[in-house]
């Protein structure tokens, strides 16, 4: 049953007397504040994205829209946090039951998607190569993505999907004769062997011609292994790290399970003694 404790009345015996724990109620207000203002910094983000940017088109590649999903992430949060807030100040147990009952659905949900990913890891790594052989199509046509895609390449040391010859899905870098580009048969300077000698002048186009090259000479000149396998090799070698992460998010999620479910205890068990002492305000034996 919904509810909100009420405030004792001056001159009862047990004023000063409370179940609320004033240390569970702030702390559980200053979490879900700290979380509202991340939920308002990624709904002005996603707005920015979507209204300023204007790059629904590059990024259709992408399974998700980065700017949509950071606006529905955080129109969730917003309404979740707020309520956990309101029901803290208040002490509202239907408040604080939608802000339980929500962070357990979405903790259960992000469970489920770990597992599920593990489960179908191969369907997961085709679904991913899929969006990053679109994204390559996409290359030139918003710098964001653009810029993404070279920091992947060279965070990773790697060149395309699979292969450097992936670049040959991209019109520009496409490596059919009638191609009128001067990127013909070409592949970005990000996929360029980078030694400490050659950081002072970057030559953008050392990666010219490379897709007509012999596999171990390119070899010489840029990355010839695809992110895809980069990847995967850094996420095997990474799993503490990635397990730290999951944890880290975890975490957050189930103190504030665990906070709500102890302040909804605490608001009942007030509310108990109130009617209690209502029952027997007349009582002088009480």
């Amino acid at each position: 049953m919904c509810g909100r404790r009420e405030r004792n009345s001056p001159g009862r015996h047990d004023e000063d007397f409370s179940f609320v724990s004033p240390v569970v109620k702030y702390l559980l207000f200053i979490f879900n504040f700290v979380f509202w203002l991340i939920a308002m910094a990624m709904i002005a983000i996603g707005v920015y994205a979507r209204v300023v940017k204007h790059a629904e088109t590059a990024l259709a590649c992408l399974a998700v829209d980065p700017a949509m999903m950071l606006l529905v992430v955080g129109v969730l949060m917003f309404i979740i946090t707020f309520c956990g807030c309101v029901g803290s100040l208040r002490e509202n147990i239907c408040l604080l039951q939608f802000f339980c009952i929500s962070l357990t659905v979405i903790f259960l949900l992000q469970l489920a998607a770990g597992v599920l990913g593990f489960i179908f890891s191969d369907k997961a790594r085709n679904k991913v190569t899929q969006m990053v052989n679109n994204a390559i199509v996409h290359y030139r046509d918003d710098m964001d993505l653009q810029n993404l895609i070279d920091f992947g390449q060279k965070e990773f040391a790697c060149c395309g999907a699979m292969t450097y010859t992936d670049w040959s899905n991209n019109m520009y870098f496409n490596c059919t004769a009638n191609n009128p580009s001067r990127e013909r048969c070409s592949v970005p300077f990000s996929c360029c062997i980078i030694t400490k000698e050659k950081v002072e002048v970057i030559n953008t186009m050392c990666g010219q011609g490379m897709q007509v090259v012999e596999y171990i000479d390119a070899g010489n000149v840029i990355h010839t292994n695809g992110c895809i396998d980069k990847v995967v090799d850094w996420i095997h070698s990474n799993l503490f790290l990635l397990g730290g992460v999951a944890l880290g998010l975890a975490i957050p999620q189930l103190v504030g399970i665990l906070l709500s479910q102890m302040l909804i205890s605490q608001i009942k068990d007030q509310i108990e003694l109130q009617n209690y002492n209502l029952k027997h305000r007349a009582d002088p034996w009480r």
